[in-house]
């Protein structure tokens, strides 16, 4: 009876660590893509050919094509990722600096992430149905994100506290896109602006 037990023990122990090697293996295939296409969107836009995509992860066009059956597909992917690790981004920030400190760095991490979308926006309203969920995709990872940190720096009364989320992720935005020749520069300055401007009408410290 041990010996069967152990057998069988054996056995399952044996027949899942293939699963788990090809489970691992097409996270990192995945991984890679995804890395790839986003430094490859944000050079050469979205509808940059798949072969620099499958040089950059070093893969081969079947694999992109089994995971990504449709350049939408991949397009839609890589923003979740980009969306989840711009989103995940404030965490930290927040427990380095001061809350309006935090909220200035996120806002200027934010706008990286719009500046780089390039033919995102035109692809988004193309009709394909792999982006339909991706608008409240956005809005779902970022308004409860830069909400907390308004509201933290609000309480502390480092900006004013009269200002919601999804104003000044739109603000954020409409500076952020790529329309003069120092592209980032002048983003940085605008966001640094636009929260001097929240410092504004903010309680003084003491009140």
């Amino acid at each position: 009876m041990h010996e069967d037990t152990d057998r069988e023990s054996d056995a399952a122990t044996t027949g899942a660590l293939p699963g788990k090697r090809l489970r691992a293996d097409a996270r990192r295939s995945t991984d890679a893509l995804l890395t790839a296409a986003a430094e490859v969107f944000a050079t050469s836009g979205v509808d940059a050919p798949v072969r620099q995509i499958t040089a950059r992860a070093g893969v081969g066009a079947g694999t992109l094509y089994r995971h990504f059956p449709q350049r939408s597909d991949l397009i839609a992917a890589v923003f979740r990722n980009e969306v989840d690790a711009c989103a995940d981004a404030a965490e930290p920030l927040a427990a380095r600096h001061e809350p309006a400190e935090a909220l200035v760095a996120w806002l200027q991490r934010f706008a990286v992430f719009i500046g780089t979308k390039r033919g995102l926006g035109a692809a988004l309203h193309s009709g394909d149905r792999a982006y339909d969920s991706l608008p409240d995709y956005f809005q779902q990872r970022f308004v409860p994100v830069l909400g907390a940190l308004l509201d933290t720096a609000a309480r502390a009364g480092e900006i004013r506290a009269d200002i919601g989320p999804d104003d000044l992720l739109r603000a954020t935005g409409n500076l952020a896109m790529p329309a003069h020749d120092d592209g980032e520069g002048h983003t940085r300055r605008m966001v640094a602006l636009l929260v001097d401007g929240l410092r504004y009408g903010a309680p003084p410290q003491g009140d």
